[in-house]
């Protein structure tokens, strides 16, 4: 029997891709090992979001070829689409595949011999149109599971390579989601994580015939936002329904209120910001001003019970001067939220960004990040402290050999208990107390 081992950097869009495609190869009898372990096929998706996820791609493939010569390397993702001949470069990697490209890996692989050079095939970016379907655990154990309904971006941020990457925006169809949703229900999972490159953005118009309607007219556009989306799925016997990150202009009120009247929804959102200045976040090309976010946060923590709220952040972009990122810093520091995700600007190919003025010294951003890294430990333990003496549920993942056991509150606050009882994939009500260190009750 043929093995195959497959690794993944990125989002988490990126991991339920990856998911998929081990599904595909399982499907036609290869035997799926862990990352490390030698394997016939090594597969790579890759994402190419800074130069690091770049270098670390470039890393990653030369350990496994080093380790495992013989294995037969293919690199998909985000990096394999935009700098497909800078990856065929080094040496042992066999196949070289393009966004469209990467659920159809059968229909290139005659066979398993190693290559001299490598074979790209990627379709142009304004030619991929297509949906792949997509959905997976975040663990190993059946706990969390992440779904894909949206793909692709049409916003233009001038430092974002995403839309080159990935293509214009895409949905997947409502009932297709419902669909996968029983399909990821009927294994096992407790919580569905919505997940997409621009998830709020989820649009799709389908045609329905006419005797389906009950009206004249032969067909009918029906828009499905992503509302609609979250209706459904409120709908399902699942435990909790969460969305992985959305842009804060695409946070409705309808969404709001959903969130508040049904209790499968869970108390959090990921909320990118980027720069808390004005004027860096029109050189962004962002969609909305400091005093729209902060009015939506406030609103969020008026209106949700005990929302937790993340942000992603980040320093060094060009033009971003010392004021500026005072202006950050302070804005973040006032803003009730929960925690940040905090990124070192990172100059793209193809970007505007990459040729505006005003560059920001490489450790003066490592700098910034660093100060903003330690106001998210402050933001995340002042958090956590709200909440001590206080009863959560929490969903439970593996268990540790030291019978300590993990979890997530609703709020996305990560706990542990010890338990000597496997309570892996239970929901159940804990008092929190020091250390993210729970009592189970």
């Amino acid at each position: 029997m043929k093995s195959v081992s497959l690794h993944t950097l990125g989002c988490k869009l990126n991991y339920s891709e990856t998911s998929t495609i081990a599904k595909n190869f399982s499907s036609k009898g290869f035997l799926l090992k862990n990352y490390g372990e030698k394997s016939d096929i090594f597969v790579l998706n890759t994402c190419s979001v800074t130069e690091n996820a770049d270098k670390e791609c470039r890393q990653i493939v030369r350990s496994v070829i080093r380790n495992n010569p013989e294995t037969y390397v293919i690199v998909t993702g985000c990096y394999a689409q935009l700098q497909p001949e800078e990856i065929a470069l080094i040496d042992g990697v066999d196949l070289v595949l393009g966004i469209n490209e990467k659920f159809k890996m059968f229909d290139y692989m005659e066979n398993l011999d190693k290559k001299e050079l490598s074979c790209i095939y990627k379709t142009p970016i304004d030619d991929v149109a297509d949906f792949d379907e997509a959905f997976s655990a975040d663990t190993d154990s059946r706990t969390r599971a992440f779904l894909k309904i949206q793909d692709g971006c049409n916003y233009k941020c001038s430092f974002c390579t995403i839309p080159k990457a990935r293509g214009k925006s895409r949905s997947l169809e409502l009932e297709k989601i419902i669909i996968n949703a029983n399909k990821i229900i009927n294994a096992g999972y407790k919580e569905i994580v919505l997940t997409g490159v621009n998830t709020g953005d989820y649009n799709y118009e389908s045609g329905i015939r006419n005797e389906e309607l009950g009206t004249n007219s032969k067909y009918e556009i029906r828009n499905s936002r992503l509302i609609n989306v979250l209706y459904e799925l409120e709908k399902l016997p699942i435990e909790r329904i969460r969305i992985s990150s959305i842009e804060p202009n695409l946070l409705t009120d309808e969404i709001i209120s959903l969130y508040r009247a049904s209790n499968k929804f869970c108390n959090h959102f990921h909320i990118p910001l980027q720069s808390g200045d004005n004027e860096i976040l029109k050189l962004m090309r962002r969609r909305y001003t400091r005093e729209f976010y902060s009015g939506l946060v406030h609103k969020l923590n008026a209106e949700i019970h005990e929302v937790g709220i993340g942000v992603d952040v980040i320093t060094g972009f060009p033009g971003e001067t010392e004021q500026h990122f005072e202006n950050t810093y302070r804005f973040l520091d006032e803003l009730p939220v929960a925690y940040l995700h905090v990124f070192t600007y990172s100059e793209r190919r193809d970007t505007d960004a990459a040729g505006f003025g005003g560059k920001v010294d490489v450790r003066e951003r490592k700098r910034r990040s660093g100060l903003l890294r330690k106001l998210s430990d402050k933001k995340r333990s002042d958090f956590y402290k709200r909440f001590y003496g206080t009863k959560q549920t929490v969903l439970f993942e593996s268990q540790k050999e030291d019978d300590f056991i993990e979890g997530l509150t609703k709020n996305y606050i990560r706990v542990k208990v010890h338990s000597e009882n496997n309570i892996e994939n239970t929901i159940r009500e804990v008092k929190l107390s020091d250390d993210y260190l729970c009592e189970l009750i």
